[in-house]
């Protein structure tokens, strides 16, 4: 899958539900590898913020994150959207600090994001592929990832007193997601709403924007849009919490009752899981660069040892003994010295041992895979894998007792990423096989 951005720049404006701030959204595409991105314009500088769990600063009935001074409320449901539709790349710009509740839902973000079109990068999307089940409970509510290829989510959802219970099992793409998911409303208890009101919450709530349950009543301005809509709520809002990790991640989410504060709680989990993945992979990558030997351009000849260096082939694969001269940066001359302890004698005409053909060929290509890495500049961290073989020839038994001397020159290399060579093995001053080989130059690291 390629990273997503948007194609042109799209707004749209409201009331926010906590702060009942009258608010302009703006969505702008965004380059290769932004990730997502809030940037406060009504603020001194236009601070920016990333949506990660390390900056969660509450969670009471809404995600908000704080950086500094600037802080950004009631974040889910516009990383829902963008989560849901696949769009990696975005800078959302808002005059205040706190997206519009709209009708409660994704909905409306979603309908703003197909107007901006969502469109492929160059760069390949980066997947954070759980490989151990991660769990979290607080008291009758819990939620579980378990390893999984794609993206599901399983939730159950209930009121304290078990009623209105809903379950729903969806795996989630744009399209599941757009029809499925982004059209529920968010809810509260009748009960809830003196407390929220309190502590400073739902300024700008109303039925326009929220279904309250008060009993076994459900009020609201609109039929509910799906028989399950609490359920399916509850879902948007791990899609947009789980976004806090930093990274898609392929896993299946199995949640029963959660909510903001338990969906944060398996992000900062997760997140921390991904960052000593990050770690663990930056580690092996360095380690494997280490292990490159810089090749001497002074080296004249060249023993087993710095062979190995070199080559990452062992037994019983290591078709060169030494290098015996190294004629130019083109050209160099290899010995491979045949014994009746070569395993593929045994198989090979026990009675009348010859070494394989193919074997000869692989000598040639080992020998031109030494000279190649002493072209190449050793920061570019290539390997050499061989390609394709033309016009060989066979025209003597190689037998044990015999030392072939391997003679390869690079005829081009083109753009770093496609080398030919010619090869050419005698024995006794007598040509025993010659071949013209073509390499694929690819990164040793990946």
């Amino acid at each position: 899958m390629k990273q997503r951005t948007i194609l042109r720049e799209v707004s749209i404006k409201g009331k926010s539900l906590h702060t009942g701030e009258d608010v302009n959204l703006t969505l702008k595409p965004a380059p290769e590898n932004t990730g997502v991105i809030f940037r406060r314009i009504d603020l001194f500088g236009k601070p920016e913020l990333k949506p990660l769990i390390d900056l969660v600063d509450d969670l009471v009935r809404s995600t908000t994150i704080a950086d500094g001074h600037a802080k950004v409320h009631t974040i889910e449901h516009v990383l829902s959207a963008l989560s849901g539709c696949g769009v990696d790349n975005v800078v959302i710009e808002m005059d205040a600090s706190e997206p519009p509740i709209l009708d409660g839902s994704a909905k409306h973000f979603v309908n703003l994001i197909q107007q901006a079109e969502p469109v492929e990068q160059d760069a390949e999307r980066e997947y954070f592929v759980l490989e151990e089940p991660v769990s979290v409970t607080r008291g009758n509510s819990s939620i579980i990832a378990l390893p999984h290829d794609g993206f599901r989510i399983t939730c159950t959802s209930a009121d304290d007193r078990g009623i209105h219970t809903q379950h729903l099992s969806l795996d989630i793409d744009p399209e599941t997601y757009i029809a499925q998911v982004a059209p529920a409303r968010t809810f509260t208890i009748y009960e809830d709403i003196e407390e929220l009101l309190k502590l400073g919450k739902i300024k700008g709530g109303s039925l326009d924007s929220a279904i309250v349950i008060k009993g076994d009543k459900i009020l609201s301005k609109e039929p509910l849009r799906f028989k399950d809509e609490f359920v399916r709520h509850k879902m948007l809002d791990i899609i947009g919490d789980i976004t806090l990790v930093g990274m898609p991640i392929k896993a299946h989410f199995v949640g029963v009752r959660p909510g903001h504060a338990l969906n944060a709680e398996l992000s900062k989990v997760l997140r921390k899981k991904l960052i000593e993945k990050i770690k663990g992979t930056k580690q092996r990558k360095e380690e494997r660069k280490k292990k490159l030997v810089s090749v001497d351009s002074a080296e004249t000849v060249m023993d087993i040892r710095r062979v190995l260096d070199i080559l990452p082939h062992r037994y019983p694969f290591v078709m060169i003994d030494r290098v015996i001269e190294i004629v130019s940066e083109d050209e160099l001359v290899a010995l491979k010295n045949v014994t009746i302890n070569e395993p593929y004698f045994q198989g090979h005409y026990p009675g009348r041992p010859v070494m394989p053909g193919v074997l000869q060929v692989e000598a040639m290509a080992q020998a031109a895979g030494v000279l190649l890495l002493r072209k190449l500049p050793v920061e570019q961290n290539k390997i050499a894998f061989f390609m394709s073989v033309d016009k060989v020839k066979f025209r003597q038994a190689v037998e044990p007792g015999d030392s072939i001397e391997i003679r390869v020159k690079l005829i081009k290399i083109r753009g770093n990423k496609i080398a030919t060579a010619k090869g050419e093995c005698t024995v006794g001053g007598k040509v025993v096989s010659s071949a013209e080989l073509m390499f694929m130059l690819a990164d040793a690291t990946d």
